[in-house]
């Protein structure tokens, strides 16, 4: 093994060792442990809610620690292929591969390792709204929201669709969605702001540029623990007929329940379940998600005004350009990609890693001011 491969080993394990103290290898182990218990009892399934959870969570714990293990035990094997690479190019030029996967998959690793804020291991409740440009806005928020699906489907975590209104001519003016998984509000966070998509319309029949914007808005999902208080008095509860793609009509009765929180006027429906009991239940476990993360925004926003940091949180934060060139572009970080299709397809991933970074930087240049 030559100097710079050895290096490149070396400083590889360093992270990796970095990465197993924070995550605390020993303690997820045991976490484990306690969590296969709890799913072995006989009358987990007594309550659906709860044992969803902790199966959950035991299937992300069992998950991570794999993760971890594994980066270990190729780490390991690195050594010895770059040893074996010494007498013959074929293994030399695997090794060298491997090396450029480990780097990646322990950077990947790293950033996770970043999420430690108040609610980061929440699951996430995630909002896409069409603003400023008409049709075209409206079919960039559908645009948007298949993007996170199919993010999510990638990484196989389960997501439900509590509500999506469907514009007139195409796409949606607003859409309202789940992301079951450990750690999903923490990581999807950094997407809250808004969107801009610049290219030729498909809806112009002079084929014309249009500038089109989308806001998303991430909250992590209330537990029992949270105390959101909500008065009853400050809603106003609307029942109406759910409906699809072009106004169609899904169920012939009223089930579909719109909650509007007077004093914050922040509204929200649901229409996924064929019960208006059901529909009420699962809005205001969606309002009260809200009101935690406005919540935790307002607090923010004093210690900013403290800190006079003159941060901007949830403004315009990435370009979505099909023409005259491709590229997407994220402006807080400056990252950027030649490839939209790829992006619009779920391929986020290098971009949530550079705003999680970005956000933990910012935070620490604050925290220093």
């Amino acid at each position: 093994m030559n100097l710079d491969d050895a290096a490149a080993v070396k400083a590889l394990d360093t992270t990796l060792t970095s990465i197993e103290k924070v995550m605390d290898v020993d303690r997820l182990a045991r976490s484990i442990d306690e969590l296969s218990e709890a799913a072995s009892a006989p009358d987990l399934w007594n309550d659906q809610e709860n044992a969803q959870k902790v199966t959950s969570r035991l299937s992300h714990a069992q998950a991570e620690l794999k993760r971890i293990k594994d980066l270990r035990q190729r780490l390991d094997d690195l050594e010895v292929l770059f040893e074996l690479g010494d007498e013959d190019p074929d293994t030399y030029l695997e090794a060298q591969q491997e090396l450029l996967g480990l780097q990646k998959e322990i950077d990947a690793q790293e950033v996770r390792t970043l999420l430690s804020g108040e609610y980061d291991e929440r699951e996430a409740l995630v909002t896409i709204r069409s603003e400023a440009g008409g049709v075209d806005a409206a079919d960039f928020a559908e645009m948007l929201m298949r993007m996170y699906l199919r993010w999510s489907e990638r990484h196989g975590y389960n997501t439900e669709v509590y509500d999506t209104s469907y514009a007139e001519e195409a796409g949606i003016k607003s859409t309202t969605f789940q992301v079951k998984a450990p750690y999903a509000y923490g990581t999807l966070s950094v997407e809250q702001g808004t969107h801009r998509l610049v290219r030729i319309s498909p809806f112009d029949n002079q084929g014309r540029r249009q500038t089109s914007f989308a806001g998303v808005e991430v909250a992590p999902v209330v537990e029992t623990s949270d105390h959101v208080d909500v008065d009853e008095k400050d809603l106003r509860v609307d029942v109406y007929r759910s409906s699809g793609p072009g106004g169609q009509g899904v169920n012939t009765t009223d089930s579909a329940v719109r909650i509007t929180h007077l004093p914050t006027g922040i509204v929200v429906s649901c229409q996924n379940e064929r019960s208006q009991i059901q529909n009420k239940a699962s809005a205001m476990a969606v309002l009260q998600s809200k009101l935690l993360e406005r919540r935790r925004q307002e607090e923010r926003a004093v210690m900013d005004a403290l800190k006079d940091t003159g941060n901007s949180w949830g403004n315009q934060m990435r370009s979505y350009v099909l023409h005259p060139y491709q590229m997407v572009k994220d402006l807080r970080t400056n990252f950027e990609v030649g490839n939209p299709s790829a992006v619009f397809d779920g391929e986020i991933d290098d971009f949530i890693e550079a705003g999680i970074r970005w956000r933990r930087s910012t935070e620490a240049e604050a925290a220093s001011a």
